[in-house]
């Protein structure tokens, strides 16, 4: 293939060139130049045939970039100027806010009316607690306790002991576990003992600690023991959430409740005792100020063994909620964690403090 840009350039004429390329040819005369570089015609560098810096045809080097320079030996690392991340609560505190201040006004609307009322609402809350717990274990376990005898014995629990008082709560709480243990013999005998015993403690769990709460609400401040129950029992987790989640480094029980600290439960037992303090000497009648503090520090202890004796159940059953009933709180059985044990704990120091009248 023949192509004219592989030919030989014509060599102009000039003084600098005596006779043509050929056998006979007189080598060019070499001439250096100021900066003693050779060359063979000044003439044919002027004219940008040869450049600037070697002889004709000489093979160029292209240029190299320049190696950058390492850093000195003690040169300062750039520091990140971003501030670290924030803490952040594991849940949607404006829904969790304004639910609890929903739940909070039913409450109190429901003792300043009728205290028939409020037993009312502690039945509803039993039964919706029963049926998340029931539904948990069957969905996770395969354990089906028996909702209907449960969920009617254990509203039978709480109105017999408001009206009859701790021995109509034992004998509903015996007939309650009676009802589950013939319920259940309808179905095939396979996991029967499971079952019925997964019935018991939910019938113990759920109505029998709350009817604990009935029964304060028997005596003559009746809604004031109440109101001082359901406040020590917020207040200490309030405490526990506000003081762990700020300074909380310790790990109270980690295998059980990782986000709980013991730097939470020294702020628990803090604002437990300076609002048992208040209650008693404000609320209760005959109630004294050094009472408050001994409930504060026994509602704050029971109200986190509450919270870690849920929190043991889920693990088990591998979930993070009981339900979704209550936006940014989880179910139902998600806020009487703490109540539920801390119920039978206020009642028996209110009656030895104060009496049950």
């Amino acid at each position: 293939m023949n192509d004219s840009s592989w030919q030989p350039e014509p060599v102009p004429a000039g003084p600098a060139y005596d006779a043509q390329v050929g056998p006979h040819t007189r080598p060019m005369p070499i001439v250096p130049d100021a900066a003693g570089r050779d060359f063979d015609d000044r003439e044919a560098r002027d004219r940008g045939a040869v450049p600037d810096g070697g002889l004709l045809f000489r093979a160029e080097t292209p240029p190299q970039e320049p190696m950058p320079s390492p850093p000195p030996p003690h040169a300062p690392q750039p520091q990140d100027s971003s501030p670290p991340p924030k803490k952040r609560a594991g849940r949607d505190l404006r829904a969790a806010i304004g639910v609890g201040v929903g739940l909070g006004a039913v409450i109190f609307a429901s003792l300043l009316i009728v205290k028939a009322v409020f037993v009312g609402v502690i039945v509803v809350a039993v039964v919706v607690g029963l049926w998340e717990l029931t539904s948990r274990l069957q969905e996770k376990k395969g354990i089906k306790a028996p909702l209907v005898p449960l969920a009617v014995g254990g509203a039978a629990m709480v109105i017999a002991g408001y009206v009859r008082g701790a021995e109509g709560a034992w004998v509903a709480m015996a007939l309650t576990v009676l009802a589950a243990l013939v319920w259940r013999m309808t179905e095939p005998p396979e996991d029967y003992l499971k079952d019925v015993t997964a019935g018991a403690f939910a019938a113990f769990y759920v109505p029998f600690l709350a009817t604990f709460v009935a029964m304060l609400l028997t005596a003559d401040d009746g809604p004031q023991r109440v109101i001082t129950f359901l406040l020590l029992t917020v207040v200490s987790d309030t405490g526990a959430y506000a003081v762990g989640w700020r300074f909380g480094k310790t790990k109270l029980a980690p295998r059980i409740s990782p986000g709980k600290t013991r730097e939470g439960l020294l702020g628990a037992v803090a604002f437990a005792m300076a609002a048992g303090a208040l209650c008693m000497e404000f609320l209760i009648d005959g109630g004294s100020w050094w009472q408050g503090l001994l409930l504060g520090l026994a509602v704050a202890v029971s109200a986190t063994l509450g919270d870690l004796g849920e929190s043991m159940i889920k693990r088990d059953l591998g979930i993070k909620d009981m339900g979704t009933l209550l936006p940014g709180h989880g179910g139902i059985m998600d806020r009487l964690d703490s109540l539920l044990p801390t119920a039978p704990v206020v009642w028996l120091l209110l009656a030895a403090f104060v009496g049950t009248g």
